[in-house]
């Protein structure tokens, strides 16, 4: 297959190019490289595969560059984004720019291609907004849901919250309806925590990678709330292995939204992760805590039996095996962290 990752230098865009380049196909990685860590993931990539193909370019303006790869295309993953909800509440119009008209120009490109490759876009659980209307109980070290044994099915009402729920959900909406009215293949994954290798991390996004890091540098971190808050943690090869699953089975995916996580059974608090890594590192963590950000949901956790029964994915790395993974991974690499943020 022609491979097209726009976003493909980023944390799992970088995964997700790797695998495919593994299976033979041909892949090419477009990338704005305006974030952190990408130009060590395309060195990290090229080192592995000196056949990706790379095209710098940016979805909110180089329309004939986009529209040039995408015709070459037979899928198309979209993960280019503004990943923060800070970010988004000092700047939103950047954030509109990426997320919303950036993903707007990306369909209209498929739309107008002779190709008419599939689209697989990473939406997020911020579409379903704080979630107000849902019971939560809080325990010792975490929160927990009342009332969804399974977590929070693709039918919860969408509730964007914040300027970058709002673009994204904007986005997600865009995808799925140009699905049902021009007839495109396209998937929604709306995810939840993803974490694993060639993530960095940092504050505003990528807590797991984040803390992970901190803790191996022996560098501060600051929680907003009580750090009590839940997400269900997906390590990137389960994500992966999704895509392709889904891809394979696009007659009937296509069109589709899913909620993809690690599900109940693969569930973390912050407090819980940070007593993980003073395990792992054998030192404490220097915390601060401060102020509950805006549209931060005290438990979020996907109901995953969706994509179980449409494709058959459910997944495979458990949280404390994951976390071993990613801790021994970035006490590997500490000098490429060094380089990267200080």
């Amino acid at each position: 297959m022609n491979i097209l990752i726009i976003g493909g230098a980023g944390f799992i865009g970088c995964n997700t190019a790797d695998h495919y380049l593994r299976k033979g196909s041909t892949v090419t990685v477009f990338d704005n490289f305006s974030r952190k860590g990408t130009e060590q993931n395309l060195r990290w990539l090229q080192s592995n595969h000196p056949n990706v193909q790379v095209v710098r370019g940016d979805i909110r303006r180089d329309n004939t560059l986009l529209q040039q790869s995408v015709e070459r295309a037979d899928v198309v993953f979209h993960f280019a984004a503004q990943v923060a909800v800070t970010t988004s509440v000092t700047n939103p119009r950047e954030d509109f720019e990426i997320n919303a008209l950036g993903s707007f120009n990306v369909l209209e490109a498929i739309r107008l291609s002779t190709s008419k490759p599939i689209l697989v876009f990473a939406s997020t659980n911020k579409v379903y907004g704080g979630m107000e209307n849902v019971r939560t109980q809080e325990g010792d070290h975490r929160f927990g849901y009342v009332d969804l044994p399974y977590g929070c099915s693709e039918e919860q009402p969408l509730d964007f919250h914040s300027p970058y729920g709002c673009s994204k959900g904007a986005a997600d909406q865009y995808v799925r309806d140009y699905a049902r009215i021009y007839g495109l293949k396209t998937i929604v994954f709306r995810q939840s925590c993803i974490y694993g290798y060639r993530q960095f991390g940092v504050e505003d996004q990528g807590w797991v990678a984040h803390f992970t890091i901190s803790a191996a540098l022996g560098r501060p971190v600051t929680v907003y709330g009580n750090g009590k808050q839940v997400r269900d943690l997906l390590f990137t090869t389960d994500l992966v292995r999704a895509y392709d699953l889904a891809l394979q089975n696009i007659d009937f995916t296509s069109g589709r939204v899913y909620n993809i996580g690690g599900g109940p059974n693969h569930t973390l608090s912050l407090l819980e992760l940070m007593e993980s890594l003073e395990t792992f590192f054998g030192k404490k963590l220097k915390v601060a805590y401060s102020d509950w950000r805006p549209g931060d949901q005290p438990v979020f956790i996907c109901d995953i039996r969706k994509a179980k029964k449409d494709f058959g994915w459910e997944p495979a790395i458990g949280v404390s095996a994951g976390i071993q993974l990613l801790a021994e991974w970035v006490q590997s690499n500490t000098g490429e962290f060094e380089k990267v943020f200080f």
